[in-house]
């Protein structure tokens, strides 16, 4: 916490604000948009809810084909089946480890001739690194497919200037416990269409129709952020700038500490992407570490208490998603098998690091 949360949770207490909705969630939706730059913000209670209904916004229904970016977390994937529609997961390209622009068109092309058409595209921000959203865009709009941005892990990112969350026609944030920033638990769903948010709103509110009595006239969810969670958002916002620059000072320590290191490679910034460096991730390649591999080095913090992860799993190879179709090499299955995520807090001190540098120096 940056120190001023308490402040606006304190007001939502002595005003009363408690329930859902209120000005800490409307002010909350203006910080998001003023540092975005997107014209139209709506707090959710989480990320995954803001692709559930991004989805829904793009008429998205059962047997219709989604795509989506393979090298993700589930809840990317988990909306396309709530809708009962089919994904078709990408393979990831080396240079960001997101969605392959050329495996993507390669999956268009496939299944707009069988008359398949995809109803969106779900490219990811990796561990706050950009996708190659130039080139995925360029190729949405070729095939006239509409994108839906998940930017979870991405808020502070950029490509060119261009901030994270306003690439896709609908772009989601999530503010998780273990997020850059959070809310305890939280999302949002991002839009220059402002009627799209407003459905999304009334959707999000249980749909509730204009009248005195409880009227429905649409299904509806119980998707919308709190005005106490929203205040911890307001303050969370604050030290944003300082969240990126902790976050990349532990890039910049673990690069710095491992860079002679034979094997390991971490994941550059491509000419023009800023990331926000949420998670910084390593690759092990054991024929150059003398056969150290990604699992020996996860082990060995693990023996300290310190905790480590591999790289996300890809959706194509987990067991309820792996009947479903998939385009591209096997970019993805390598970095799950030689990745690794480093511990990245932005609460880390000077002695957590060294307590990671010692494990690292004993094994190189």
């Amino acid at each position: 916490m940056g120190g001023t949360e308490q402040e606006f949770v304190k007001q939502a207490f002595d005003t009363n604000w408690v329930a859902p909705l209120g000005p800490n969630v409307d002010g909350f939706e203006g910080d998001l948009q003023h540092y975005t730059g997107s014209a139209h913000a709506a707090a959710l209670s989480s990320g995954t809810a803001g692709i559930h209904l991004a989805l829904i916004m793009l008429d998205v229904q059962p047997g219709d084909y989604v795509i989506c970016q393979s090298l993700t977390f589930s809840a990317t994937a988990n909306p396309i089946a709530y809708l009962g529609a089919i994904p078709v997961f990408i393979d990831s390209e080396p240079q960001t480890w997101n969605m392959s622009p050329t495996a993507l068109e390669t999956a268009l092309k496939k299944l707009t001739a069988k008359g398949q058409k995809p109803k969106a595209i779900l490219p990811v921000h990796l561990y706050g690194m950009p996708a190659m959203m130039p080139e995925i865009m360029a190729i949405a709009e070729k095939y006239d497919v509409p994108i839906v941005e998940d930017a979870a892990e991405a808020l502070g990112s950029e490509i060119n200037g261009r901030r994270c969350g306003t690439f896709g026609k609908l772009s989601i944030l999530s503010f998780n416990g273990n997020k850059i920033i959070t809310t305890s638990g939280g999302g949002a769903l991002l839009s220059d269409d402002e009627a799209m948010i407003q459905k999304a709103r009334f959707l999000a509110t249980q749909a509730r129709d204009p009248a005195p009595h409880y009227q429905h006239s649409h299904i509806g969810y119980n998707y919308r952020m709190s005005n106490v969670l929203a205040g911890i958002g307001r303050g969370q916002m604050q030290v944003l700038p300082e969240r990126i620059s902790q976050r990349r000072a532990n890039f910049d320590f673990y690069n710095q500490l491992l860079e002679n290191v034979q094997g390991i490679r971490f994941l550059p910034e491509p000419q023009g992407f800023f990331s926000n460096r949420w998670l910084t991730t390593i690759l092990v390649d054991p024929n150059k570490t003398g056969g150290t591999t990604r699992e020996d080095i996860r082990l060995a913090l693990e023996a300290q208490n310190i905790e480590s992860r591999p790289l996300w799993k890809p959706m194509h190879l987990q067991p309820v998603f792996q009947h479903y179709p998939y385009y591209g090499g096997t970019v993805a299955e390598k970095l799950f098998d030689n990745g690794l995520c480093l511990p990245s807090g932005s609460n880390m001190t000077d002695a957590d690091r060294q307590r990671v540098a010692r494990v690292l120096r004993q094994m190189f």
